[in-house]
C-alpha cells in the first residue's frame, strides 16, 4: 500500500468508533479529528439480579469521546496518536485508548493503551452492537486494548501484519504475539496468529486461525483458537453470519469453549462459554442507529438476555 494511502487508512481505523469524526484542525502537515458516540441502551436478564433488592432491567448507557492526530514529519515519516475515553451514567470514566507513535514507508511503531495483534483476528466474529465475541480470549495478552503495548502494523500488497509486546506490571507476567491476514480478491480473508504469555511458574499460549467470506452483502466469519493456561487445554471457536438489507443489518453468533472446572478454579476469569446470539440494527443515517439483541445461554448458571439501545456518532 502507498505511504498515503496508508495514512488514510490508518486515521479511519483510529477515528473508527466514530464515523461522523469531525475535523477541528488541519494544515499542510497536520491534522486533528474529534468523535464519538452517545449510547442510550438497557439490558433486561436474570444475571441482573445479583440481590434481592435488585431488578431484572440494568441500565448500560454509556458515551464516548476520541481524539485522534496526524502530523506529517517528512516525506517518508509521520506521528499519530489516539486517546479515547468511555463515560457511563454514574460518571466513571475508563481510558480505553491512549497511545502514540511514527509512521514510516515500512510500517507503523507505536506505543501505549491499545489492541493487541491480535485484534484483527478476532473482530472477525466481533459484528454485534450488543453481544458475541465472548469465547475468543483464552489468554490475556490475546484482548484488545491491553496497557503497556508495543505494536508494530505493516501491509504488504494485501498482507496484513502485526506484532506485539506487552511489559506487565507484574513480573513475570509478559505477553507477545504476532499475527497476520492475507485478503483475496474474491472476497476471502484468511488469519493465522499466535500469543505467549508467562503466568508465574507457567508458558500460556494461544494459536488463531480466522476465515471471512463477503459475497454481495453477505459475510460469514469464523474464529478457532486452541490454547493452554496454567497446564489446561482450552478450545474456543465463534461463528459470525452478517447480512445486510438496505437500511438493515441482521446478525447471528454462536461462541463456545469448553473450559472445565479444574481451569476455571486455576484461572481468574476464564469462564465456560457456549451461547447463541441474533441482532438486529436499523441505521437512519450515518449518524443514528437503534438496535435490539436476543443472547440464548446455553452454561447452566447463566440466564438469557435482552439488549437494546439507540445510539447517536458525532
Amino acid at each position: 500500500m502507498k505511504k498515503a494511502a496508508l495514512t488514510t487508512a490508518i486515521l479511519a481505523v483510529m477515528a473508527s468508533g466514530s464515523a461522523a469524526a469531525a475535523t477541528v484542525y488541519k494544515d499542510d502537515t497536520s491534522e486533528l479529528k474529534i468523535g464519538g458516540r452517545a449510547e442510550a441502551r438497557f439490558n433486561i436478564s436474570d444475571n441482573n439480579e445479583k440481590t434481592d433488592a435488585d431488578s431484572t432491567f440494568a441500565d448500560k448507557s454509556r458515551a464516548r469521546l476520541n481524539i485522534v492526530g496526524k502530523s506529517q514529519i517528512s516525506e517518508a515519516l509521520y506521528g499519530f496518536g489516539k486517546y479515547e475515553a468511555e463515560f457511563d451514567t454514574d460518571a466513571s470514566i475508563t481510558n480505553r485508548y491512549a497511545f502514540a507513535g511514527l509512521g514510516t514507508n515500512f510500517g507503523e511503531f507505536s506505543y501505549g493503551k491499545q489492541d493487541s495483534a491480535q485484534v484483527m483476528l478476532t473482530d472477525i466474529t466481533d459484528t454485534m452492537a450488543t453481544f458475541g465475541a465472548d469465547a475468543a480470549d483464552i489468554v490475556a495478552g490475546n484482548k484488545d486494548k491491553r496497557s503497556n503495548n508495543f505494536l508494530y502494523s505493516g501491509e504488504f500488497g494485501g498482507f496484513n501484519v502485526q506484532a506485539n509486546y506487552l511489559a506487565n506490571d507484574a513480573k513475570d507476567a509478559d505477553s507477545y504475539g504476532i499475527a497476520a491476514m492475507y485478503g483475496f480478491d474474491f472476497g476471502l480473508d484468511l488469519g493465522l496468529g499466535y500469543v505467549g504469555q508467562t503466568n508465574g511458574d507457567d508458558d500460556d499460549n494461544q494459536i488463531n486461525f480466522a476465515a471471512q467470506y463477503s459475497i454481495a452483502d453477505f459475510t460469514l466469519g469464523g474464529y478457532y483458537a486452541l490454547g493452554s493456561v496454567a497446564d489446561e487445554d482450552v478450545n474456543a471457536f465463534e461463528i459470525s453470519a452478517l447480512y445486510k438489507l438496505n437500511k438493515w443489518t441482521f446478525v447471528a453468533v454462536y461462541n463456545y469453549n469448553d473450559v472445565d472446572t479444574a481451569a476455571k478454579q486455576l484461572v481468574t476469569g476464564l469462564d465456560e462459554v457456549d451461547n447463541f446470539a441474533i441482532e438486529a440494527v436499523y441505521k437512519f443515517n450515518g449518524n443514528l442507529r437503534t438496535y435490539a439483541g436476543y443472547k440464548f445461554e446455553q452454561v447452566d448458571n447463566q440466564d438469557d438476555q435482552i439488549q437494546a439501545g439507540i445510539r447517536y456518532d458525532f
